[in-house]
Formats: structure tokens, sequence, C-alpha cells
């Protein structure tokens, strides 16, 4: 979280309880924490899968409110893949889906399927903004944007 950001009045607790449960993953495992310790210092109930057969295990074993989901894991459109498989079950197609992924900056850029719909909900880039991050998830949950 960036110096002096104070978030502590947007807290989304209703009754002490988090508002929402939202699955992180990410094979990159100080990208995990960091978006943990943002979420939860916000109120948000935070898992995390390293992959997208795990993802979607976890999924289908607890399902979350949302994921933040990165394009690229054990293969170079692993999050992609992840977003087609949601899309087809029905317990899980509803699940809104932030992608995030630094794709633009990387070789595979121009593997990217520019002119394909995507079954996600909206992007961040990495690396990321906490407040972009938050104001983000809160629009997807329903909680506004303040």
């Amino acid at each position: 979280m960036r110096a002096g950001a104070d978030h502590s009045q947007t807290r989304n607790y209703r009754g002490g309880n988090p508002v929402g449960k939202i699955l992180v993953v990410d094979d990159d495992p100080e990208f995990v924490e960091i978006t943990r310790m943002i979420l939860e210092s916000n109120g948000y109930e935070v898992s995390s899968a390293s992959d997208g057969e795990q993802s979607l295990e976890a999924m289908r074993q607890d399902r979350p409110d949302l994921v933040v989901l990165d394009v690229m894991m054990s293969s170079v459109f692993d999050g992609l893949s992840v977003c087609r498989e949601m899309r087809t079950e029905s317990d899980l197609k509803d699940i809104p889906v932030i992608m995030v992924s630094s794709i633009i900056t990387s070789p595979y850029a121009s593997m990217f399927p520019t002119d394909e719909y995507l079954p996600i909900d909206t992007w961040i880039s990495k690396p990321m903004d906490p407040d972009d991050l938050l104001k983000k998830v809160r629009k997807l949950l329903g909680a506004g944007s303040s």
C-alpha cells in the first residue's frame, strides 16, 4: 500500500463480518501476499491459488464472490483458460473476474487476443495500484466506489 494512503474509513464490514470472499490466483507468491494484505486490510476474506487447476478446484469447493486472476501462470494464457472454463459451469459463470497482467510489457503481448471476446469483467495492469484494485473490487461487489 502506498505511504500515506488511509483506507480505514472504507472498511467493508457488516456486523464485523467481511462482505466479500475473494480468490486471488497468481503464481507469484509476493503478488498474492501484497494483494491479500490490501484486500484483508479493507475487510475482505481472501484465499489464494497458484495456478488455473488449483483455482477451479478452490472455486468449486468454496465459491468466492470475486476472482482476481493473473493471465500468465503455468501456461501463457492460463488465466484466460480459467475464465472460459468458469463461464461453462453454472455455479461459477456469474462470478466477477478482475484479470491482472503485465502482458502488455511482455514478449507475449503480440500473441494476446485483441479482437476476441474475453470472459472477464475488468483489467488491472501490473504493477498494480492498490486504490485502483479496491475501486474495481467495490464496484464489482456492489459496494459503490467510496
